[in-house]
């Protein structure tokens, strides 16, 4: 590789979170998987995409969640630095949601899941 190339190889890296090169990383899909959770964790996270929230606004937009459900969603992503809880003191206590940089890291991926969705998941209802 010439002076130049390695050069702009560096300007390349340094400007984007995703190297250019494959660079092993100890970090697998499982242990992503481990720390954004289980079945909620996506739809969670999707809304708050969409700024802070408090319990029963996320509630609200995903129906389907049973409050319990919701709260072990919440705990396991503030317990993996997802999300950050803000509890304010008020009669009652009022809590808010919100993504972390870590969180907000996420979106990215998110979005090509969509995408991936749209494209291959409609074609299947063609089918």
């Amino acid at each position: 590789m010439s002076m130049r190339e390695n050069e702009q190889l560096k300007q390349r890296q340094s400007s984007s979170s995703i190297p250019v090169k494959p660079v092993h990383i100890e970090c697998s899909i499982e242990k992503a998987l481990d720390v954004i959770g289980g079945k909620w964790s996506f739809l969670v996270i999707r809304e708050l995409f969409g700024g802070t929230k408090r319990f029963g606004e996320l509630q609200r937009k995903i129906k389907s969640v049973s409050p319990k459900s919701l709260t072990d969603t919440l705990r396991h992503l503030e317990d993996n630095g997802v999300l950050e809880r803000t509890a304010y003191p008020t009669v009652p206590v009022t809590v808010e949601y919100k993504l972390t940089p870590k969180g907000k890291d996420l979106h990215r991926m998110l979005k090509e899941m969509k995408l991936w969705a749209a494209k291959w998941c409609a074609q299947a209802a063609e089918d």
